[in-house]
C-alpha cells in the first residue's frame, strides 16, 4: 500500500472516495490509489507533503514493478529533489499549480529532459532527450513531478507491450496477460497504483486499447487538441493524438486543462476552445442523441465481451436519460489504408537507419519497415480515398447523432507475450487489423474518443466501452463518461498484481 494520510474532503456535496467518484465520505486516502486531483488538493492545503507523495510512489514502484515491467527508467533522486523544491515553494506561499506534487509517468515515445527516449528500439537505446515534450513541460509547470519513462512496443507499433530492449509489460489484473499497447507501460502503472496518471499517445488506439484492457479511463482527444512538439521528424499522416491515461474522468479533465492549447512548435495544434473541461464535469449532458454500433458492420466480437458491452449500453441509456438507438449500417473499413499510410511514413522517418541496424530491429517491426518501402504513389492515393470515404460516413453520422457507442475492443487482454488474437470464439478475423477494429477508424477521422470500464468478462478481465463524439467535443465525452462513472459502484483496482492463467 502507498501509505494513508488524512485528507479532508472538499465538502459534503462533493466528497470523493479514493477513486474520485463521489461516494465515500471517509477522509483517509491511500496515496497509491488516490486520484491526482485529490492528491494535488491535499498538497496545496499542506495536508500532505509532495515529498511523501513522491516517496510513496517510488517505494510502490520498487516493490511491484519488477513483476509488471511498467517503467523502463526512473529518476528517483531528481523527482525527490523536485518534490522538496515544491514543498519549499508551498511554505513560502507560492502557488504550486493545479497538479501540485502529483507523480506521473512519461511514455517512452515522448521526451523527458535528461532521460532516454528509446522508442522501445535497440538503435535508439543511447538517445537522451535534451528537453521535455510540450505535454510533459506543461504538466511539470502545473506542479506534477515525472518519475520516469514507461514501456512501449517498438515505436508504438503493436497492440501489446514488449520489445527487445526492456522485455514484456504485464497486466496487474493478471500477470499472464498483456496491458495492451502501445501505451501499455503507462496503463499498467496507472492500474497498479504506481502513479495516478501517465502520458500516452494514440495513433491507432494506443490510449484506448491499454486503458480498456486494464479497466482505466483513456481519452484520445481531437487531433491537435494536445500539442505534440517539439519534433525531430514532422509527421504528416496526422493520425496520432496525445492524451491522458488515468483512473478517473476528473483527472483526465484536469490533465486536458493543463496541457491543451496552441504551441509554436506544432503547426497542427488547435487553439484553446476557452473555459475548463473540469468545470461543469458533474453536470450530465441531457437531450443527447446516441447511436450504438456493436460491430461497425465488419468486426467480430467475443460473445463474452458483447454480453458485457450490451448490458453497459442499456445502463448508459438510463444514466444519460436517453434512448440509445441501434446503428445497423456498415462503415468503410480503413484498416488496410491505415497500415499503408503509417508504414510509409514510418519507413520515411527511419529509412537512413534501416540497413545499418537491420539486425537490431524486432522481426515484426522490420517487416513493417520493409512493407513501407514498397508503398508507392498509387497505394498512397488509394489509401487516402478509402480514408475520405470513412470521413464522409462519420460526418453524416454526427449530423444526426451526438455520440456513437461501440465496444472498445473485440477481446479482453490476451497473453502478455502474444501473439495477437487471430479471431474470437473459433471464428477468424477478416483482417489482422480487426483485433483493434473499433479504435483505428477514429484516428483516421480525427474524432475524439474515450474508453470507460463497461464491466468484467467471466475470466475477471476488464471490458471497455468506447464513446465517440464530433470533433472538438471532448466536453461532451468527459461529462458523459463522468456520469457513467458516478453511477457505478466504487471502482475496484488490483491492490497487488494478480497471478493467473
Amino acid at each position: 500500500m502507498g501509505g494513508c494520510y488524512t485528507i479532508a474532503p472538499p465538502g459534503p456535496a462533493t466528497a470523493l472516495d479514493r477513486h474520485g467518484v463521489g461516494r465515500a465520505k471517509s477522509a483517509a486516502v491511500d496515496l497509491a490509489f488516490a486520484p491526482a486531483h485529490m492528491i494535488a488538493a491535499a498538497v496545496r492545503r499542506r495536508e500532505v507533503s509532495p515529498v511523501d507523495v513522491v516517496a510513496a510512489a517510488l517505494a510502490r514502484i520498487e516493490r511491484l514493478d519488477p513483476a509488471l515491467g511498467a517503467f523502463v527508467a526512473l529518476r528517483p533522486e531528481a523527482a525527490l529533489a523536485e518534490a522538496r523544491a515544491l514543498a519549499e515553494r508551498i511554505a513560502r506561499g507560492d502557488d504550486p499549480g493545479p497538479l501540485a506534487g502529483v507523480p506521473f509517468g512519461v511514455k517512452d515515445l515522448e521526451d523527458l529532459a535528461g532521460m532516454p527516449t528509446t522508442h522501445g528500439s535497440v538503435p535508439f537505446r543511447g538517445h537522451v532527450a535534451a528537453r521535455d515534450s510540450t505535454q510533459v513541460a506543461r504538466l511539470r509547470r502545473a506542479g506534477a513531478i515525472p518519475l520516469g519513462k514507461t514501456n512501449t512496443p517498438e515505436f508504438g507499433y503493436t497492440a501489446l507491450t514488449r520489445n527487445r530492449l526492456f522485455g514484456v509489460t504485464r497486466n496487474p489484473w493478471n500477470l499472464a496477460r498483456t496491458p495492451g499497447g502501445s501505451s501499455g507501460g503507462s496503463a499498467a502503472a496507472v492500474a497498479a497504483g504506481l502513479v495516478p496518471l501517465s502520458t500516452a499517445s494514440d495513433g491507432g488506439g494506443s490510449i484506448r486499447i491499454p486503458a480498456s484492457y486494464v479497466g482505466a479511463f483513456g481519452l484520445k482527444p481531437t487531433f491537435g487538441r494536445v500539442p505534440r512538439g517539439p519534433f525531430g521528424f514532422l509527421d504528416w499522416i496526422d493520425t496520432t493524438a496525445y492524451g491522458p491515461l488515468t483512473r478517473c474522468v476528473a483527472d483526465a479533465a484536469l490533465f486536458l486543462d493543463v496541457v491543451a492549447g496552441p504551441d509554436a512548435h506544432d503547426p497542427g495544434a488547435l487553439p484553446h476552445p476557452g473555459g475548463s473541461w473540469s468545470e461543469g464535469l458533474d453536470e450530465p449532458p441531457r437531450g443527447l442523441r446516441v447511436a450504438y454500433s456493436p460491430t461497425l458492420g465488419y468486426a467480430r466480437v467475443a460473445a463474452d465481451v458483447a454480453r458485457v458491452v450490451d448490458t453497459a449500453v442499456t445502463a448508459l441509456g438510463r444514466v444519460l436519460g436517453c434512448e440509445i438507438a441501434p446503428h445497423g449500417g456498415r462503415f468503410t473499413d480503413v484498416g488496410s489504408a491505415w497500415g499503408v499510410l503509417n508504414a510509409f511514413e514510418l519507413r520515411t522517418r527511419l529509412d537512413p537507419l534501416v540497413e545499418p541496424h537491420r539486425k537490431d530491429w524486432g522481426h515484426g517491426f522490420l517487416a513493417t519497415l520493409e512493407f513501407g518501402a514498397r508503398v508507392g504513389q498509387r497505394e498512397l492515393a488509394a489509401a487516402q480515398q478509402v480514408r475520405l470515404a470513412l470521413v464522409a460516413e462519420v460526418a453524416e453520422l454526427f449530423a444526426r447523432w451526438d455520440f456513437l457507442v461501440t465496444p472498445t475492443l473485440p477481446t479482453v487482454a490476451f497473453a502478455a507475450e502474444g501473439p495477437l488474437p487471430a479471431g474470437v470464439d473459433g471464428r477468424p478475423f477478416e483482417s489482422p487489423m480487426h483485433v483493434v477494429a473499433f479504435t483505428y477508424p477514429f484516428n483516421m477521422t480525427a474524432h475524439p474518443a474515450c474508453t470507460v470500464r463497461a464491466g468484467f468478462a467471466t475470466d475477471g478481465m476488464p471490458v471497455g466501452l468506447q464513446l465517440v463524439a464530433a470533433r472538438g467535443r471532448e466536453d461532451l465525452l468527459l461529462r458523459a463518461a463522468r456520469a457513467w462513472e458516478l453511477a457505478q459502484p466504487a471502482a475496484e483496482w488490483p491492490e497487488e498484481p494478480r497471478h493467473g492463467a
